[in-house]
């Protein structure tokens, strides 16, 4: 088994920047089970909250955001499918940062409606390849995401979630402080 002991800086970023979204209760029923199956230090970060401008020449958050993404050892999107793909602000958020990503995990909490969010996901795991990081094979999908949770922002039918996060959370444990390591021995820099 991965070991979970090993401290890492774990990145959640809530991707929807919606008034109405039900991501904030979707991160915080993540945030809430993620403490019992790791020992990574919790950096939350909310979109909808940052101006990132998508500029080259920075402004707003963007040399805020950047240092966070840098100091992170791994990563969690948070994120809905809108029209069979992810949220135009995530697209500017990632593409904000570049080598700050590099060899490092990401592990993705989606949701939507039928599929769960899985077609945002598919598209994002492409994007992050290119930006050389490495996807966990297992995440978590919220499928009809509006009546999945009750009025405690907890699942109807939590067993298949909380096995899937256990999973996920799992292999961002190891995959973190393995890649942490090999950037500590040798810089990535391909």
């Amino acid at each position: 088994m991965p070991d979970a002991s090993t401290p890492y800086v774990l990145v959640v970023v809530t991707a929807s920047v919606r008034p109405d979204r039900i991501g904030h209760t979707v991160t915080r029923w993540f945030l809430r089970h993620l403490s019992g199956l790791t020992c990574a230090t919790v950096d939350h970060i909310d979109l909808a909250t940052l101006d990132l401008p998508g500029r080259l020449d920075g402004g707003g958050d963007t040399d805020e955001f950047t240092k966070r993404i840098d100091r992170a050892d791994a990563f969690v999107l948070v994120t809905p499918e809108y029209n069979h793909g992810y949220p135009g602000p995530l697209k500017t958020a990632i593409d904000t940062p570049y080598e700050q990503w590099r060899a490092k995990p990401l592990g993705f909490v989606s949701y939507g409606g039928a599929s769960g969010g899985l077609r945002a996901v598919e598209q994002l795991r492409n994007v992050m390849a290119e930006l050389h990081v490495t996807t966990m094979r297992t995440g978590v999908m919220i499928p009809n995401v509006h009546d999945a949770f009750d009025e405690h922002g907890e699942p109807r039918r939590p067993e298949h979630l909380e096995a899937a996060l256990a999973e996920m959370v799992c292999q961002l444990n190891w995959w973190a402080p393995a890649l942490n390591r090999a950037r500590a021995h040798q810089p990535y820099a391909c």
